[in-house]
This record gives C-alpha cells, sequence and structure tokens, in this order.
C-alpha cells in the first residue's frame, strides 16, 4: 500500500469477507477488475473454487453497497 493515496492510514481501512456463489473462469478477472475500480478499494484476493474473496476498502470513499452491487450485476450471490 501507498502514502500517496492514504490507503495505509492507521483506522481509515476495512478488510472484509464475503463468500461468493456463482464464480466461473471466465468472470474472476472481471469481478476482481471492476471492484478494484471503485475509489478506496485497494486489495481484492479471491478464491474462486471456494468463492472466499477478501476485501481492503476504505468505508470514507466506497459504501459496502457499491461493492456489493458489483457481486450482484455479474450475477453472484455475496454473503459475509
Amino acid at each position: 500500500m501507498c502514502t500517496d493515496c492514504g490507503c495505509s492510514a492507521q483506522g481509515s481501512n476495512t478488510q472484509i469477507k464475503f463468500f461468493v456463489k456463482g464464480y466461473q473462469t471466465d468472470n474472476v478477472d472481471t469481478v476482481e477488475r471492476t471492484l478494484l475500480g471503485l475509489p478506496g478499494v485497494y486489495h481484492v484476493h479471491i478464491h474462486a473454487h471456494d468463492g472466499e474473496t477478501t476485501i481492503d476498502y476504505s468505508p470514507a470513499k466506497t459504501r459496502l453497497s457499491e461493492i456489493t452491487g458489483v457481486f450482484t450485476k455479474h450475477g453472484l450471490e455475496a454473503v459475509i
């Protein structure tokens, strides 16, 4: 993480873990890129085989509903 954008500021980031149903070989990269394109999303790690998806983000820059909306847009079901 960098210091220029403020993503390393203590207490400003949240890590959230989702369990996502519906990942396919052709949509994992697209979902990851879309999530990383949201403001304040700094890291995305997807385990497509079991659906475990970890996201580091700043709630001050991106709402949780925006993140879950990415999953819905791609036909995926995500639970925390």
